[in-house]
C-alpha cells in the first residue's frame, strides 16, 4: 500500500497497525473504537471485508498532493463539503432534465430474508445516474461558460452523461477518454456532438492531458466524481429514495471516487438519520477503505475488475471530507459475488446492470450484511452500461460461483462407443453439456481417454447428483474446486 502521502497535520498511520479480527458472521461483530488512534476497524470474513469508520478520528482539513496541475474545484489544501441545501438545489433545477427512476420491491424479497428495494437509476438516459450530476454541473455554469464549454476526463459513464445534456443544453462539451474505454462509449460521446479525445494510457494521463487542455483553452473542468456540483447532483438519488421508501433501516450505494455516496449520504442523514449508510466497494480497487486507513485520499492500484465504474484509483478530496463522517459501514466485495449479483438480477429482476450496479446485491449474497436480515433495505442499481461480451462472461462466472456451471475430467474407455457413453449418461441425468475435450498421448493406459466437460446442471445438489453417478461408472473422475456460493453457505 502507498504510504507517502500525509494529511494535514495527522499523520498516515502504518495499515499494519489497524486491528483485523476474523468473523464469520456480520450479525456478530463486536466492534471497539475506544482506541482514538484507530482510523477505521477491519472485520475480515472468508467473502470479504467490511470496514467500520472511527468517526472519532478528526478529518483533516487539508491534504498534501503531487498533482501537477490542480482542478480548482477539487482543491486538497481547501477541500469543500457540501450540504443538504446543495442537493436541494440540484433537485429543484434537474428535475424536468432527468428520469425520476423507479424503487419497486424486488421480486426475491423473501428469499434474501429482507424487505429489498431496488433504485433503478440505470434507466436513465445514458444508462447510470451520472446524469444527475452533469446537468446540474452544466446548469451552475456562467453564460459565458456556457458558450466556451467544459471538458472532463472519463471512460464512459461520466463522459456520455455530460456529452449528452450538454448536447440538450446547447453547451459545448470536450471529453478525454483513454485509449482503454470501450469502443461503443466512445461513439455514443460522438452521437452526442461531444468533441472526443481519445489519448492516454489510463485515467491519469487522460485526465492530465484534460487538466492541460482546460487551462490552455478557458474550458472548465468538470471532475466526475468530486466537483461540488456533481456529487449535489448525485445526492438527488436519496431524496428519491426517501420519497419512494419511507424510513428505510438502510441504503446500500457502490463507491468509488466517492462522489456518490457523498451526495446521497448527505441527503440521507439530513432527513432520515436512523437510517445506515453502507457503501460497497470491489476488491480490485478499495480506494475508499484505503482513503479511511490513511484518513485521506491515497493512491491505489488498479486491478481488472468486472466493477470497472468503481476502478478509482484515488477518492476525490470532497468526497472523502463530506461522505466519511456519513458513513456508518464500507463493505469489500469480492469479484465472484458481484458476478453471481448480475446473473441474479437478469434471472429475478430481468434488470441488466453493470458490475458496479451489482456491488450492492453482490454484499448481501456474500453474508457480509446478515445483521439487516428482517429489514427495509434499499439497494441502488446505479448503472446498466456493461459490454456484452464482459455481460457473457459475467454470466458464466456467476453461473460457476453457485455452481451450476461445472468443470470435471473423466477417465474412459477409448474403444468405439467410449466417449458416448459418457454423453448418455449426462443426456439421462438432463445436464447440458457446453464443451468437450480429450486426451489421450499422456495417459499410462494406451485404452483409456481423459476426457474433460465444462456442462450446466440446475443447481449445486444436481451438480452432486452427477458427480455421484460418474463416480459409479468410472474409476477416476476429478470435478473443479467447489464453488464460492455454495463453500461459505451463505447465499439464499
Amino acid at each position: 500500500m502507498p504510504s507517502g502521502e500525509q494529511n494535514g497535520d495527522t499523520p498516515v498511520k502504518n495499515p499494519l497497525t489497524v486491528p483485523r479480527a476474523k468473523c464469520n458472521d456480520s450479525a456478530n461483530m463486536k466492534v471497539d473504537n475506544g482506541n482514538k488512534t484507530i482510523k477505521a476497524k477491519y472485520v475480515i470474513h472468508s467473502s470479504g471485508t467490511v470496514l467500520l469508520p472511527n468517526h472519532d478520528i478528526p478529518i483533516p482539513t487539508k491534504f498534501n498532493t503531487s498533482d501537477n496541475i490542480l482542478d480548482p474545484f477539487c482543491d486538497p489544501a481547501k477541500p469543500q463539503k457540501i450540504s443538504f441545501h446543495d442537493v436541494t438545489s440540484a433537485a429543484f433545477l434537474i428535475k424536468d432534465g432527468v428520469v425520476r427512476t423507479p424503487c419497486p420491491r424486488s421480486t426475491s424479497s423473501d428469499s434474501y430474508g429482507m424487505d429489498l428495494y431496488l433504485k433503478k437509476d440505470f434507466q436513465q438516459v445514458t444508462g447510470s445516474f451520472k446524469e444527475r450530476g452533469a446537468r446540474y454541473a452544466l446548469l451552475c455554469l456562467s453564460e459565458d461558460q456556457k458558450r466556451t464549454g467544459v471538458i472532463s476526463a472519463s471512460l464512459g459513464n461520466h463522459a456520455q452523461a455530460l456529452s449528452y445534456h450538454g448536447w440538450k443544453l446547447n453547451i459545448p462539451v470536450t471529453v478525454v477518454m483513454p485509449k482503454a474505454a470501450p469502443i461503443m462509449k466512445i461513439q455514443k460521446c460522438r452521437n452526442y456532438k461531444a468533441t472526443v479525445i481519445v489519448e492516454g494510457k489510463d485515467m491519469a494521463e487522460a485526465k492530465a492531458l484534460a487538466l492541460k487542455m482546460a487551462q490552455d483553452k478557458g474550458l472548465l473542468y468538470i471532475n466526475g466524481y468530486d466537483h461540488p456540483h456533481i456529487m449535489a447532483g448525485q445526492g438527488t438519488i436519496g431524496l428519491e429514495i426517501l420519497e419512494q421508501v419511507p424510513n428505510p433501516d438502510a441504503v446500500i450505494i457502490p463507491v468509488g471516487g466517492g462522489g456518490l455516496i457523498a451526495g446521497i449520504a448527505t441527503a440521507i442523514k439530513a432527513l432520515s438519520p436512523a437510517t445506515t449508510v453502507i457503501g460497497v466497494e470491489s476488491e480490485k480497487c478499495p480506494s475508499f477503505s484505503q482513503a479511511m486507513e490513511n484518513n485521506g485520499p491515497v493512491h491505489t492500484p488498479i486491478n481488472n475488475t468486472l466493477a470497472d465504474g468503481l476502478a478509482v484509483p484515488k477518492v476525490g478530496y470532497n468526497a472523502y471530507v463530506t461522505a466519511l463522517p456519513l458513513i456508518d459501514k464500507m463493505v469489500v466485495v469480492k469479484e465472484e459475488w458481484i458476478a453471481l449479483a448480475i446473473l441474479r438480477l437478469v434471472e429475478e429482476e430481468k434488470c441488466v446492470v453493470e458490475g458496479a450496479g451489482a456491488a450492492g446485491l453482490g454484499a448481501i449474497l456474500a453474508g457480509q450484511l446478515n445483521e439487516l436480515k428482517g429489514k427495509k433495505v434499499v439497494i441502488l442499481l446505479c448503472g446498466g452500461n456493461i459490454d456484452t461480451t464482459v455481460f457473457g462472461r459475467c454470466l458464466e462466472r456467476g453461473l460457476a460461483a453457485e455452481g451450476r456451471l461445472v468443470k470435471f475430467l473423466a477417465e474412459v474407455s477409448d474403444r468405439p462407443g467410449g466417449i458416448h457413453e459418457l454423453c448418455k449418461l449426462l443426456s439421462h441425468l438432463g445436464v447440458s453439456i457446453k464443451d468437450i475435450m480429450h486426451e489421450r498421448a499422456w495417459l499410462k493406459d494406451i485404452y483409456t481417454v481423459e476426457v474433460k466437460v465444462v456442462c450446466e446442471t440446475r443447481d449445486w445438489a444436481h451438480s452432486m447428483e452427477l458427480k455421484n453417478e460418474l463416480k459409479k461408472y468410472y474409476t477416476r473422475v476429478e470435478f473443479s474446486e467447489e464453488p464460492l456460493a455454495i463453500n461459505y453457505s451463505v447465499a439464499p
